[in-house]
């Protein structure tokens, strides 16, 4: 059906050919100019591996934990929104392939299939939540409560949403979801991105988080959010050492180094220089884990090399998504798990385990490293 798919930006390609443009360009576009965006997978190459030989590399264990959960390998499947945009099944499609993978997946609060529909399709699956605060707290409690219910296994809530970055192509597009569409786990038409809603000459998802969102999250929303589960709970969107210790001291479980996929404020380090130095705030505490940029195996092994424990991929599995459903989720899924299996060899690593700083420097930078 299609050219062999060698690598990420095949796939990306090719699904292009296949999306509505406003589709694509919600999932493809970044904030602003976009530099962050560029950045984001630019950094990567700035980071040089430096690869131990004659270690015996004729057995290769990918596996690991992410939050006391065995995982198959330290690719995990990161928040993506509305993704039956993408194709008719959406987060169905992605749960099964992860579980197919034996790896988890993060879903989305403004997913287009609902936690009840996700924890169905793939009752074995290791699922977690991502979670925004809402100004109405009672429907931000009825979504950890759901997912505590239907087996969730933690909490992953984004911090860097107060409002919503200025994403161009979704101002120029005014973005909506389609009209057959809408986000399943909210009742109401205002809280479920209804496409009836008229957002005007904005981005409509912009509009609806100005309206929903609360922007005066703090520190003691933290508190609050604690006290509402026994799952645990990881900060998504830090990016300094300063706030990854006072998300330890709150009594989180983990951090994820993310800028949104380069989506809320242009300007940001990547992913990969901003891990660093959270990884050394945190001294061991709390496990941390990373998104933003991650395109190849070799991505995987700079990123575990510096510290994170598994990483998180959102936009290559979007466009494996769009080509294929299911069976294009997990042909990148096993792409990028092969080519991490081949960089681990080549570095000289049997597993995980030995995958420590002194396989990675930058040249480029002055660094802790």
């Amino acid at each position: 059906m299609f050219t062999r798919l060698l690598c990420v930006n095949d796939y990306e390609q090719h699904a292009k050919s296949v999306l509505p443009k406003a589709v694509y360009d919600y999932y493809r576009s970044g904030a602003n100019d976009q530099e962050t965006l560029a950045d984001n997978i630019a950094a990567f190459s700035r980071w040089k591996l430096y690869p131990r030989m004659l270690q015996n590399v004729a057995e290769i264990d990918l596996s690991t934990s992410v939050l006391g959960q065995r995982v198959s390998m330290p690719i995990c499947v990161g928040a993506t929104a509305m993704q039956c945009m993408a194709h008719p099944d959406g987060e169905l499609a992605t749960v099964r392939a992860c579980c197919s993978l034996k790896t988890g997946m993060m879903l989305s609060s403004w997913a287009t299939s609902s936690i009840e529909e996700v924890a169905a399709a793939a009752p074995d699956a290791l699922r977690w939540l991502q979670l925004y605060i809402y100004k109405d707290r009672e429907v931000t409690k009825q979504l950890v409560q759901r997912a505590e219910r239907m087996g969730y296994k933690a909490i992953f809530v984004t911090v860097d949403t107060p409002y919503l970055g200025n994403r161009f192509d979704d101002v120029r597009n005014r973005f909506k979801l389609p009209p057959q569409l809408r986000m399943k786990n909210f009742e109401t038409n205002d809280l479920a991105f209804s496409p009836k809603e008229d957002f005007g000459d904005n981005s409509g998802l912009a509009a609806y988080v100005a309206k929903a969102i609360d922007p005066s999250i703090s520190w003691e929303d933290i508190k609050w959010l604690r006290g509402l589960t026994t799952l645990p709970i990881v900060a998504k969107g830090i990016l300094r050492g300063d706030d990854a210790k006072e998300a330890v001291k709150h009594g989180l479980d983990g951090i994820l180094v993310s800028n949104h996929g380069a989506r809320q404020l242009d300007g940001v380090p990547a992913t990969i220089d901003a891990l660093p130095d959270v990884v050394a705030a945190v001294e061991g505490k709390v496990e941390v884990f990373l998104d933003g940029g991650v395109r190849k195996g070799t991505d995987v092994l700079k990123a575990l090399a510096l510290g994170a424990k598994a990483v998180f991929v959102g936009r290559p599995v979007i466009w494996g998504l769009a080509l294929q459903g299911e069976k294009g989720v997990q042909d990148v899924l096993e792409m990028l798990k092969e080519e991490f299996q081949l960089a681990m060899a080549l570095s000289g690593c049997q597993n995980v385990k030995v995958i420590d700083k002194t396989l990675v420097r930058n040249p480029l930078a002055i660094s802790r490293i």
